[in-house]
């Protein structure tokens, strides 16, 4: 199932069409730079700006000459005149063009990311907000622990989110770079200010020194970046998943009406959406290895990194606003259900709230050993025996001779552990 609000503007963005207009859009600039420079005709630089992408024609071409952008540039010298034909490409190496065009693209796609993780921390700030004071029981190592509220747990994603957001808009300007320098970056053919020229209108940082590309690290922190949200996204999935589980079951995925949950049992309602999002970041941190590898070029360029750029850098953007999407429609229609928390929150009998008795007796006069002790010891018992922590306490005399009745009721509620939530949900921003 495809979101209803995703994927078209990345699509288009990663379209071959798109590539060849900003690549029609380089060579443009770079005649008009030329233009000023009164090196090159400014007709020529205005035939070039007035030519069309032929995608037909570019594909023929590349069957013939077995490079894309040689194939790109004589569909464009065939539309144009002789004189706008000689000049096009004047003083260029293939990833003047390819790179600079890239850095466009990469930042478009960023801008794309960032939106959408705006859009997913609004959402978990919505239910970070709904659910402030929804009690439910805190695990480690997946075992009960103390209480929290589930808003809690939110407002930790929401902090995460900011920080993705910081980590998007770092790898945007990372990648928003371009270099038309030449061959191996001297501008042997060029003029420093044909690339100030070109980068000024395109929005793009220089490459400065560069060598025949834009440096490899920058991408190789990008896709780093794009997988550490990925991570987040995962953590996000993988934690409704096992609130899901039929034994918990204290949140769950949104279920449509008419969905289906399984061929051949008709109850399932698995968590597919979220499982969803857990495989897309396995990809996406596949994708961050491979442009890792790809930072080692020999000398000046080689071009090993050129076919693995292709797949992982539209892939790994799109992927990433794909799940982005889908992470938010999975929180904005996620169901909660604050009564199965309340059930759960008891069914240790009052094991979470050990370590307020221990720390209680250890106020009262106990050393922390000997209390650590008895309280280990009831909390046994319990494990092992059934009933309630609370009872234990109750008939044990070390307890009884240092707390009430009443002081040990008042331990055994979920209300003291969440007392500061107003507190850190006001220091978070979700007042």
């Amino acid at each position: 199932m495809i979101p209803r609000y995703t994927l078209p503007e990345m699509a288009e963005l990663w379209s071959p069409r798109t590539r060849f207009e900003l690549w029609l859009e380089v060579e443009a600039l770079v005649l008009e730079a030329w233009a000023e420079l009164g090196v090159v005709p400014r007709e020529a630089a205005r035939e070039v700006r007035g030519a069309r992408v032929d995608e037909g024609r570019i594909a023929e071409l590349e069957l013939e000459v077995h490079h894309d952008l040689i194939a790109f540039l004589r569909s464009i010298q065939e539309q144009v005149g002789e004189e706008a034909a000689r000049y096009l490409h004047f003083g260029l190496t293939s990833n003047d063009v390819v790179d600079t065009a890239q850095g466009v693209l990469l930042g478009r796609a960023a801008d794309l990311l960032i939106r959408e993780a705006e859009r997913l921390k609004e959402a978990i700030a919505r239910r970070a907000r709904e659910n402030r004071d929804t009690p439910m029981v805190g695990r480690t190592h997946g075992v009960h622990a103390e209480p929290l509220t589930f808003g809690w747990k939110l407002a930790v994603w929401y902090r995460e989110m900011e920080r993705n957001l910081e980590r998007l808009r770092r790898a945007r300007e990372v990648v928003r770079v371009g270099k038309i320098s030449g061959a191996v970056g001297t501008y042997a053919h060029l003029h420093p200010r044909v690339e100030e020229y070109v980068l000024s209108r395109l929005g793009l940082e220089a490459e400065v020194p560069a060598t025949q590309v834009v440096q490899r690290d920058r991408h190789a922190e990008f896709l780093c970046l794009l997988a550490v949200v990925g991570g987040s996204l995962e953590k996000f999935a993988q934690e409704i998943r096992l609130l899901q589980r039929t034994e918990v079951r204290e949140a769950e995925e949104p279920f449509a009406r008419g969905q289906r949950g399984s061929s051949a049992m008709p109850h399932k309602r698995n968590p597919e959406k979220c499982e969803r999002v857990c495989g897309l970041s396995r990809l996406l941190r596949g994708y961050a290895v491979a442009v890792l590898e790809s930072q080692a070029l020999w000398h000046e360029r080689d071009i090993s990194h050129s076919s693995v750029e292709r797949v992982a850098l539209a892939d790994a953007t799109t992927l990433l606003h794909y799940a982005l999407c889908l992470m938010t429609e999975i929180v904005e229609g996620m169901r909660v259900y604050p009564e199965r928390m309340r059930q759960n929150l008891e069914l240790t009998g009052g094991l979470i709230y050990s370590q307020r008795l221990l720390l209680t007796l250890v106020e009262r006069g106990m050393t922390r050993e000997e209390a650590y002790q008895l309280v280990q010891r009831m909390a046994m018992e319990v494990w092992e025996e059934g009933g309630s922590l609370l009872e234990k306490a109750k008939g044990e005399e070390e307890v009884r001779r240092r707390l009430s009745l009443q002081e040990l009721e008042e331990i055994f509620s979920p209300d003291f552990y969440l007392r500061w939530r107003e507190e850190v949900f006001r220091r978070v921003g979700l007042e």
